[in-house]
């Protein structure tokens, strides 16, 4: 994720489809990057053999990093360094966050989701993560509507320096939660899913992070 966050508006942070196999999914992925600055990208993969999900990897980020894009995966923490990713990605968990913190930090990224409460959110912040994301889970596993993420990163912007990243579920939650503070706006089935294509879809993300920032 990138370090420079003195820009005024919210950064793309993409997340992939939860994947079975990558290779049909690349050429996707390369049009989505090449259409406008992404920051980072979170891998999601079914559940797979070890060797099969490490050449997922490798591929994926053969794809991101040249092109400048962070690459975040899920698993465990051994798993960044072997397969050349940049980060971990994991739901809120004080003893699973504790150790990738001690075993990854700072060289790589420690990202958390998950967060049910706003007690959780302030003991992932303590333990060391680099971000939190909020939108993923609502309270008590709810679904969460924009207006619950938006109040929640406005909370967590307003008095904490660590940064937060907002999960959009539409394009047009990027105006909403990056007017709320979010640093970083996730974007995943918004951008898979629309008739227009992932290029298409990235390009109009990354102009309406922008005017809302106006």
């Amino acid at each position: 994720m990138s370090e420079d966050l003195s820009e005024d508006f919210a950064r793309l942070y993409l997340a992939t489809p939860r994947l079975a196999e990558v290779e049909a999914f690349l050429p996707r992925l390369s049009a989505a990057l090449a259409a406008a600055e992404v920051s980072s990208l979170l891998l999601r993969l079914e559940t797979m053999a070890p060797s099969a999900a490490e050449r997922a990897i490798r591929a994926v980020a053969g794809i991101a990093q040249p092109a400048g894009v962070a690459l975040l995966i899920e698993g465990e923490p051994e798993r960044v360094s072997r397969c050349g990713a940049d980060g971990l990605h994991l739901s809120f968990d004080d003893k699973r966050l504790a150790t990738a913190v001690k075993r990854l930090s700072p060289d790589f990224i420690v990202g958390v989701g998950g967060l049910a409460t706003r007690d959780d959110a302030m003991r992932a912040g303590e333990a060391g993560a680099d971000y939190l994301l909020f939108g993923d889970i609502g309270e008590a596993d709810a679904p969460p509507t924009v207006d619950w993420t938006a109040a929640r990163i406005s909370w967590w912007a307003e008095i904490f320096n660590t940064p937060c990243v907002a999960w959009a579920r539409s394009l047009a939650e990027i105006a909403p939660l990056s007017v709320a503070g979010a640093e970083f706006v996730l974007l995943a089935e918004a951008v898979w899913d629309d008739p227009r294509g992932p290029a298409e879809a990235i390009r109009d993300a990354a102009r309406l992070a922008m005017e809302a920032a106006r």
